[in-house]
């Protein structure tokens, strides 16, 4: 039997083995980097002590205990550090081990050690730990969703281009991306230097069902690296570039990529960053540039709204695309009439309709004169094969037509 109990303000998980206490941080955290059978073998824990651990985090039930973890934000919130000047005034001094600087507090903490400036006013605040307990929560209720998940057969058998994101500055850009990937049969997304670092939750979180893209997202330090192993790439842009390459809409760069990765090669969408797009070095190295038509007054466009379009057109120039959602049960279908398991009325059908209809009409007086008759009814065999009804509705019209008939007939 496990429970939670808070020491030292701290929630920590009791567990049967003897002198084992692991705080619930760690538990989250190594859960998190390590996997979820890693942190039961290393805690002793079984997976309903697991379950709990974790269930106590994502809830956030430390608010309830008056408790938090060190390292979480929640931790920094009840202390009441609100800024990293705040932050630093309870040491005595901080220290970084990427150069010489250091800085001086107020406070009687000792001293604290920091990679780098960036690195603490990055992390200061420290970790959102409850997001972290919530996805492996997710995890260990519904077991890990794989890419290959994603994809019917006919999506994995094609070697779709990459996605390669130039220092994205919004980590939630990058899951949206990743959702948009999994809607067009994308699975590789190539990351260079984020600014919000990686792996990011965030990230996970707005990629929803597609999560799995951006777990197994390559990190790169730069565009060259990114692109290395690719034969041909492509640069998204709306700015003119005074440059001698091709330009491309959507529908062209994947009929080029369609037939590149046919003959083998891979192929690469490279796009800028939220504020500024590619720089000109960046798109110098692409060996095409695509530009998509929009309001040349407004031509930003959201990064994953562009990879979007990108993709849309990737899937629309290959043979796997389906309309709406697929499931083991359905078919792929495209666009035009759908008779599932009916068929066109043969003529012979269709004849027999029209000679039981003309016969009730005429029986009831509706050609009136009787000398325009025949226009009449060639007007009428013209409307139903226009409709062009299959056999079965051809049916059901003679149905109605007898139905009517029973309330007699006046004389002709």
């Amino acid at each position: 039997m496990t429970t939670i109990r808070v020491i030292d303000r701290q929630p920590s998980l009791a567990t049967h083995v003897a002198g084992s206490a692991p705080t619930v941080r760690e538990i989250v955290h190594e859960t998190h980097e390590t996997g979820i059978e890693t942190g039961l073998e290393r805690f002793g824990l079984d997976r309903d002590g697991l379950e709990q651990a974790l269930t106590y985090c994502a809830e956030q039930q430390c608010e309830t205990d008056l408790a938090a973890c060190a390292g979480c934000r929640k931790y920094a919130e009840r202390e009441g550090v609100t800024t990293l000047d705040a932050f630093c005034q309870r040491f005595e001094a901080i220290t970084f081990t990427s150069g010489s600087a250091s800085l001086t507090g107020l406070g009687g903490q000792g001293t604290f050690h920091a990679e780098s400036l960036s690195a603490l006013a990055d992390a200061w605040a420290g970790e959102e730990y409850w997001f972290w307990a919530r996805r492996m929560l997710r995890k260990l209720r519904y077991g890990q969703r794989q890419a290959e998940t994603l994809f019917d057969t006919e999506f994995q058998e094609a070697a779709a281009p990459s996605v390669i994101l130039v220092e994205p500055q919004i980590a939630e850009n990058i899951g949206m991306t990743a959702r948009a990937m999994a809607n067009f049969g994308l699975d590789d997304v190539r990351v260079t230097n984020p600014r919000d670092g990686w792996p990011n939750e965030k990230a996970r979180a707005t990629a929803s069902g597609a999560a799995a893209i951006v777990d197994n997202a390559g990190l790169h330090p730069d565009l060259e690296s990114a692109i290395g192993d690719l034969n041909w790439t492509v640069a998204t842009t709306a700015r003119q570039r005074d440059m001698r390459k091709p330009i491309l809409t959507p529908e062209a760069a994947a009929r080029e990529m369609r037939e590149r990765t046919a003959a083998g090669q891979r192929c690469g969408i490279i796009f800028g960053r939220e504020r500024n797009g590619l720089e000109s070095t960046e798109v110098a190295l692409a060996n095409a540039i695509v530009m998509i038509p929009v309001n040349p007054k407004f031509a930003s466009l959201n990064l994953a709204q562009a990879v979007l379009l990108l993709g849309y057109a990737w899937l629309r120039s290959g043979d796997a695309s389906t309309l709406g959602r697929k499931t083991p049960n359905d078919r792929r279908i495209g666009e035009g009439l759908h008779l599932g398991h009916d068929v066109p009325a043969k003529q012979a059908e269709m004849l027999g309709f029209f000679e039981h209809l003309e016969d009730e009409l005429g029986a009831r007086g509706f050609f009136n004169p009787p000398e325009r008759r025949h226009v009449t009814v060639r007007n009428l065999r013209s409307l139903f094969q226009r409709l062009a009804p299959t056999a079965q509705e051809v049916r059901t019209l003679r149905g109605i037509i007898a139905t009517l008939s029973k309330r007699g007939r006046v004389d002709r």
